[in-house]
């Protein structure tokens, strides 16, 4: 190949590289010419609610990812990056995110506590005893509140937008009240003495509040003295004292424990439920309303279909 050639096709490859670099500082541009404010939520629940409110005029990403637990969950440093810079991030408070008060003293973001204003229940024993549970997203009427905080939150931060926040936010409520409604309505055609839920974790303490039912559980919080053998057993006495027809477990822990009590107390294992965590697009719950609804249906499916099962054997 002659000298002049191959300076030819020197150039020739140097001109498309120049192009390729090009076209992919374009793309990087483009990419990041997203000119809405970003907001990061602690994880991923709050991202869908946050969401169903912002609606196309707020970036929301979740700092947690789908299918993790947020009681224990340990930042990265590209978390970090992520929410350094921020326009604001979304926290649930009640002492969920223990990790949190760490990672915040890392970032330069302001931030707002979106369970302010709901009725709180405290947690009966344990480490945490007498400090609010947690869990107040699982009532879909608790949920409406997150979704008015969350508005008045975008409205400061967008003000140009506000009246579609309040908007946004009154449509999700009504949304939330429909599940709440059914989930009350189904909870009453059931014999009193067996509307009790009896969970892993006591993590539904405010669904159960809401929706008329008792909360039995193995363990208050997620912790390490979960599922002890007292634990288990004073369970199981409450499952046959009660004649509860079935009993259930979150979709984060282990359920060996709750299939043990189902065993030993003659009650059905009902299914699984989800509290901290929604799944990926294509999963189970990939929303908030999913999540609720899928709750919502598996314990009364649980609850009615064991109680068939019981009487006509």
């Amino acid at each position: 190949m002659s000298r002049i050639r191959l300076v030819l096709l020197g150039l020739v490859a140097i001109a498309v590289a120049a192009c390729g670099d090009g076209a992919l500082a374009l793309g990087s541009d483009s990419a990041s010419d997203d000119e809405r404010p970003t907001v990061m939520t602690s994880f991923t629940v709050l991202a869908d609610i946050a969401r169903n409110v912002g609606g196309d005029a707020i970036n929301v990403e979740s700092i947690v990812k789908p299918g993790a637990e947020v009681h224990g969950y340990e930042p990265t440093p590209s978390d970090t990056r992520r929410v350094d810079g921020a326009d604001l991030v979304l926290e649930n408070g009640l002492g969920l995110e223990l990790w949190f008060e760490d990672f915040m003293a890392q970032v330069d973001a302001p931030r707002v506590v979106v369970s302010k204003g709901v009725d709180t229940i405290p947690i009966e024993s344990g480490t945490y005893e007498g400090e609010a549970n947690p869990h107040a997203w699982m009532s879909p009427l608790n949920v409406a509140i997150y979704a008015e905080n969350i508005a008045e939150a975008f409205a400061e931060l967008d003000p140009d937008n506000a009246e579609l926040f309040e908007s946004n936010a009154d449509a999700f409520a009504d949304e939330l009240r429909e599940v709440h409604e059914e989930l009350v309505e189904a909870v009453a055609e059931l014999p009193e003495q067996q509307r009790v839920l009896v969970t892993c974790e006591g993590a539904f303490s405010y669904l159960a509040r809401d929706a008329g039912l008792q909360e039995r559980y193995l363990w208050p919080v997620n912790s390490d003295e979960a599922g002890t053998p007292r634990q288990v057993t004073e369970t199981i006495t409450i499952v046959r004292e009660k004649r509860v027809p079935a009993v259930f477990c979150e979709s984060t822990v282990s359920d060996r424990l709750q299939r043990q009590v189902a065993r030993e107390s003659g009650a059905e294992f009902g299914g699984l439920l989800y509290v901290d965590s929604l799944s990926e697009a294509g999963g189970p719950v990939p929303t908030y309303i999913d999540l609720i609804r899928h709750d919502a249906e598996t314990i009364i499916e649980g609850l009615v279909d064991a109680q068939v099962a019981g009487e006509q054997r």
